[in-house]
């Protein structure tokens, strides 16, 4: 009976680690392609419309953290993410559902959207700017890794509505 439950907690820190991982890989991808694409066709012009003035193309660099919040914080802000991604690793193998999974997983993505930005990009090594693109109406403009921090917060708060705890409470101590 022991062995059992052992194998079946093993299956599921496998499906988890897999879920987790792959919707982070997903968003970091998604997020660096889109970058890539918006400094080439965006960095140069205005806003461009696609649907209006509801949803518009605006490129922008930004110093600050998720609405232009702290401008000039990078590096505070890089090594808060650094900590966020350990703090992902250590908990993630004690995960109670592939709900959490994906919700660490958009993190992490998202995360690591916005990191490789300030690592890689001008004006140096933690202190880039993040390449922002998106805008809705009263809304900052924003990026795929943005967009995927909000909707993992979307699904915590429905996985804590539905009483699906991320982690067991033997496991906090």
């Amino acid at each position: 009976m022991h062995d059992l439950q052992a194998e079946r907690r093993t299956a599921l820190t496998v499906r988890v680690w897999r879920t987790l991982l792959g919707v982070a890989w997903l968003i970091w991808i998604t997020d660096l392609a889109t970058k890539i694409w918006a400094v080439s066709s965006l960095s140069h012009r205005g806003s461009v419309k696609i649907l209006g003035s509801l949803f518009q193309l605006n490129f922008v660099r930004n110093s600050g953290a998720a609405f232009s919040f702290a401008p000039g914080s990078t590096i505070v802000l890089s090594f808060f993410g650094i900590i966020v991604l350990i703090g992902i690793a250590y908990y993630a193998p004690s995960l109670t559902s592939k709900g959490w999974a994906v919700v660490l997983g958009l993190v992490m993505g998202g995360v690591l959207g916005n990191l490789t930005d300030r690592i890689f990009r001008g004006p140096g090594l933690l202190r880039g700017h993040v390449i922002d693109w998106m805008q809705l109406p009263h809304w900052p403009i924003f990026n795929i890794a943005d967009s995927a921090i909000v909707v993992a917060a979307f699904i915590s708060i429905v996985l804590t509505a539905r009483n699906i705890p991320p982690i067991k409470k033997e496991e906090l101590i």
